[in-house]
């Protein structure tokens, strides 16, 4: 008699339980040690368990720190504003600049010797005339020669204050060196950024270029008879920072044309 090669089960006894599926627990192995899925967590308010690698405030390797400056959420840190270079004081402009332009004794002597000798005519005629009348003297003459050496004694000495002052002006690629006092040496550096305007204006025969500085103080700390003369030019020209242009070794034009080009559109001129 042939036998089947593997047992058949009986009809009447049902079908078999199969193996069972793998990844849970089986009875009697509360500890889940099947080569399955791990047992569920237990029951509770709330996961505990550490937060994942590299979590802002966890356990892992990652940044756990502030957030950094001007990141979005995190605290703004604006630029420091922009400051102009400081401005320098010499007791007399250097010579080291590409254009320098000095006081011109010619200009000057000429035009305060014609101003002088017009004076002395406008007071010679009248004393002449009365010295010619019947009640005159000829010793009233006297009083022309005096009257004419004073003011030589003062011509000489407007020139020679002008003279010993050094340059008036130099000007550079960075800025320019101006006086702070129309008689003496004592001069500033201002760079381009530091100046508002430079323009011109006449007063009498002198014609000046002036420098008006972003800053009102930027000439506060010069001394008493600096902050004297500045104010005298303040209500003349508008500034304390002048040099003239119709009295200098340089002509007008080109003293101008020489400002325009350096300054670079860097301040105004007009």
């Amino acid at each position: 008699m042939n036998q089947p090669p593997h047992p058949q089960p009986n009809p009447a006894a049902g079908q078999p339980p199969g193996p069972p599926a793998a990844g849970w627990p089986q009875q009697g192995q509360p500890d889940g040690t099947s080569g399955g899925w791990p047992a569920p967590p237990p029951a509770g308010p709330g996961w505990s368990g550490p937060p994942p690698q590299g979590y802002p405030g966890g356990s892992g390797g990652g940044w756990s720190g502030p957030p950094p400056q001007g990141y979005p959420g995190g605290p703004a840190q604006l630029p420091p504003p922009w400051q102009p270079p400081a401005a320098r004081r010499a007791k007399r402009i250097p010579e080291d600049q590409p254009f320098v332009a000095r006081p011109s004794l010619r200009k000057r002597g000429l035009a305060l010797g014609g101003l002088t000798l017009l004076i002395g005519l406008v007071i010679a005629c009248p004393i002449g005339l009365a010295a010619s009348s019947e009640n005159g003297g000829a010793e009233i003459l006297l009083a022309v020669p005096l009257i004419m050496f004073f003011f030589a004694l003062v011509v000489g000495l407007q020139l020679w204050l002008v003279s010993s002052g050094g340059p008036v002006l130099a000007v550079g690629p960075a800025g320019l060196w101006i006086k702070t006092r129309p008689t003496r040496g004592q001069a500033i550096w201002l760079p381009w950024e530091a100046i508002d305007q430079i323009y011109r204006r006449r007063w009498g025969l002198e014609k000046m270029l002036c420098v008006r500085a972003r800053d009102p103080r930027a000439g506060g700390d010069l001394g008493a008879f600096t902050a004297l003369d500045a104010g005298m030019q303040q209500a003349f020209f508008g500034t304390g920072f002048t040099a003239t242009v119709n009295f200098a070794d340089r002509s007008e034009q080109e003293i101008m044309a020489v400002v325009v080009r350096y300054s670079a559109g860097r301040c105004r001129v007009a």
